[in-house]
């Protein structure tokens, strides 16, 4: 009877510890942001985040090479290093792969379906304004060539990674902002299925 009588003094204990723990916690740390928020999401449900990697010295830098096989969005920085973010794919029946390039850049992109993307899907609104939180193209969007595939952010983060889209390239919302700041229209876009062996360049 003692032994649980302690026991139970100690799991008290250890409450009230718990509880002072999080009163302290909630007035020095400042309330999350959405891109915090967001981050937070990423790294419990996502793929692994935005990281550097050593990468084929082949490509100079600049470039981006997206690899569908990899689902991941390769930025060469410098030669034979590269920032590697994920990012969700064409889906199987959309897959497309060849050189294109950077043709235009937009903040907070409207959005209107294609009627192939209505017929599938009638409850597809006509158009979507920028900015809108249910916008699929997210906050920012780099156009591939004269074409209507782009490198784009998101409104559901949490299909990064998988085979979801009609042919775009969907990233991260704290990922495309990165990448929008750093890409000068005219920047050479290669898109293909190979896979690339990366290893992780530990100094940022």
């Amino acid at each position: 009877y003692e032994t649980g009588v302690e026991f139970m003094t100690y799991i008290v204990r250890f409450q009230k510890l718990i509880l002072a723990l999080g009163i302290v916690l909630a007035f020095s740390v400042p309330a999350a942001t959405p891109a915090s928020a967001q981050g937070f999401f990423n790294s419990l449900f996502g793929p692994a985040g935005a990281h550097k990697v050593r990468f084929s010295k082949k490509y100079p830098r600049g470039t981006i090479v997206v690899s569908f096989g990899d689902r991941r969005l390769y930025h060469i920085i410098r030669r034979g290093v590269a920032v590697s973010y994920p990012i969700a794919v064409p889906t199987k029946k959309a897959a497309w792969s060849g050189v294109t390039y950077v043709s235009q850049k937009r903040v907070n992109p409207s959005w209107t379906p294609t009627p192939q993307m209505r017929r599938e899907n009638p409850k597809l609104p006509a158009y979507v304004p920028g900015g809108h939180p249910k916008n699929p193209l997210g906050v920012r969007a780099l156009y591939l060539g004269d074409t209507l595939y782009r490198i784009h952010g998101t409104d559901a983060p949490w299909l990064i990674g998988k085979s979801v889209s009609h042919g775009c390239i969907r990233m991260y919302n704290d990922d495309i902002r990165k990448l929008y700041s750093q890409v000068p229209i005219g920047t050479r876009v290669i898109v293909t299925w190979k896979r690339f062996r990366t290893a992780s360049y530990s100094s940022w």
